[in-house]
């Protein structure tokens, strides 16, 4: 089936022979394309998670942060001008190459940090500012409702009972702290900026996969940067770097961002419920992250 895609894929891009290396296999498969010009990343996204609609809003996304001058991998076109090619069920894009190494590769400063939380506040500031065109769809995030994005947290079958009833109690708290925020800052968010979702090259910082972004609060997508980094600097005061980052271009109330700590946290829970034979120790890290999460709010 892959040997097919790639077939496909080498036919509308005009790729001839160009060497198509398989770099990672993660939600979707990714493989470097050596052109004689120039490398390219080929995406052979997974069936059934993103519409057609949705991916072409993303590449959209994409190109619009590229030509304000953001560093995004931009989509690349095909001869007759398409930017998404759908092949037996399978969607499949290609995008410019970024060199270098995954923020999880290098040296964590605050430096960095500060950097990346200055990236989020000129992605979202250009979100504000651009009017998507007709047809444009990304998926709402969800952290605390009925139904939200990745999974109901509180229903992780690992859970014990006292477990249990902490996530379902925060649920519901989390829930009704969210309605009352007082003109609350929503808009398109990556909402997966984590570390190895972030390439460093020379200085620069490049987000990529926005295979998750959608709308939600801004405060979110900040969260899931501070409540990664607090892995590799308890002190938290990477935390604090992004956070100034951030406001050293745009507002942002940081009051409620230990809520939307715990509501990231709780929401890798969700995400694991269909993972669990990948890895029988992630569940536990993923829970016990949450709780403490949950456990600094004093709810």
């Amino acid at each position: 089936m892959t040997e097919a895609l790639i077939t496909a894929a080498r036919l509308h891009w005009s790729l001839g022979d160009a060497p198509i290396t398989l770099i990672a296999a993660r939600e979707n498969h990714v493989f470097r394309v050596d052109l004689p010009q120039r490398t390219a990343a080929l995406r052979l996204h997974r069936r059934g998670y993103r519409s057609e609609a949705e991916l072409k809003s993303e590449l959209l996304w994409m190109d619009m942060l590229s030509q304000k001058g953001i560093a995004v991998p931009a989509p690349i076109a095909a001869s007759d001008g398409s930017h998404l090619l759908s092949h037996d069920g399978t969607m499949i894009d290609m995008l410019t190459w970024i060199n270098g190494r995954t923020l999880s590769e290098v040296e964590a400063t605050d430096e960095v940090y500060f950097d990346l939380g200055r990236l989020m506040a000129q992605m979202h500031a250009l979100a504000d500012t651009w009017t998507p065109p007709a047809g444009f769809e990304r998926p709402a995030w969800d952290i605390a409702g009925d139904a939200p994005t990745w999974g109901k947290f509180w229903e992780n079958a690992a859970l014990s009972d006292a477990q249990q009833a902490i996530f379902t109690q925060f649920r519901t708290k989390a829930e009704n702290a969210l309605t009352q925020l007082q003109m609350p800052d929503i808009g398109l968010i990556h909402a997966d900026l984590v570390p190895d979702n972030v390439m460093v090259e020379g200085g620069t910082l490049f987000p990529i996969d926005f295979d998750d972004g959608g709308f939600g609060h801004r405060l979110f997508d900040v969260a899931t940067v501070t409540f990664r980094s607090r892995r590799t600097d308890p002190s938290g005061a990477l935390a604090e770097a992004t956070v100034a980052g951030y406001q050293s271009l745009r507002q942002l109330d940081t009051a409620s961002l230990p809520l939307f700590e715990a509501l990231r946290a709780c929401t890798y829970v969700g995400w694991n419920i269909t993972r669990m034979a990948e890895d029988p120790s992630r569940n536990a890290r993923f829970v016990s992250a949450a709780e403490k999460s949950i456990a600094r709010l004093g709810l």
